[in-house]
């Protein structure tokens, strides 16, 4: 401590008498009514201090202001983002319903043009290989769900159910592989079998002298005691005519985007 006296002794000496003169400024400011040479002095030293030192406490005010206004300011964009976010989330779930809404309602105008008892179901799960198209629907035996059942859209068939446990099945789509379905073309009334090629489908047995042409739409024939006839299969897209043989082979793209795929319907033949 006394290291630190000797070290700012000229310091201390010129603040003790500056506050000396202060206190005496003060002092006479009080006792006369007139101002001395001294005082005017003292006036004249110190108003800069004290305007430096008014100015240093508003900036230090306008600084503090405006820190608080900022914080607030945040605080109010946060909340508004966070407002934003769920307002967000808020529209993507109507959409969402929407979309739903739409489905279900082409479901049931297919289902009452049907005129046959079915059942609703929602996919839940997807198998899907080059070749090997299955998916899963969340109904099964106990809803009244069988193997060999056909499972629809309103763009066309989806495919049969292949396995079924209490509350879940498994449905082999048009497109697979493993799939075959009785079908004709709808123009001319070609029949022949439509069988999967994993994103597509081909028309086998259609008799070379019949004019099928690109565009022409495929529909099933009702044989085969699975599908109801007239539902749509796919559109002939490719026609390959061979220079020998009975057959000409046809390519379908299918009517129902697989993709995309949601909700269902299984079909419940009157007689089960």
């Amino acid at each position: 401590m006394l290291e630190f006296f000797k070290t700012h002794r000229p310091k201390l000496l010129f603040g003790i008498l500056f506050m000396s003169a202060l206190l005496v400024y003060s002092h006479n400011l009080r006792q006369r009514n007139h101002t001395s040479l001294f005082e005017m002095a003292v006036i004249q030293l110190t108003a800069p201090i004290f305007q430096a030192v008014e100015n240093t406490s508003s900036d230090l005010q306008r600084l503090w202001d405006n820190y608080i206004n900022l914080v607030d300011v945040r605080r109010r964009n946060l909340l508004l983002q966070q407002q934003l976010i769920e307002q967000r989330r808020q529209l993507l779930a109507l959409r969402e319903i929407a979309q739903e809404n739409i489905r279900l309602k082409k479901l049931l105008e297919f289902h009452d043009n049907l005129g046959t008892t079915t059942v609703p179901a929602r996919i839940i799960a997807e198998d899907a290989a080059a070749w090997f198209r299955t998916v899963t629907i969340n109904k099964g035996r106990d809803d009244g769900i069988r193997e060999g059942l056909p499972v629809v859209v309103a763009e066309g068939v989806v495919g049969r159910v292949i396995k079924c446990a209490p509350h879940n099945a498994r449905v082999l789509l048009s497109v697979d592989a493993a799939s075959e379905i009785a079908a004709l073309v709808q123009r001319n009334r070609t029949r022949g079998i439509c069988r999967g090629m994993g994103t597509t489908m081909s028309f086998d047995y259609a008799l070379r002298d019949r004019d099928i042409k690109p565009g022409d739409n495929v529909v099933t024939s009702g044989t085969g005691g699975i599908f109801p006839k007239g539902l749509p299969l796919g559109t002939v897209t490719a026609v390959v005519k061979h220079n020998y043989g009975l057959f000409q082979t046809l390519t379908i793209t299918p009517s129902v985007d697989f993709s995309r795929l949601e909700d269902v319907l299984v079909i419940i033949p009157e007689q089960s």
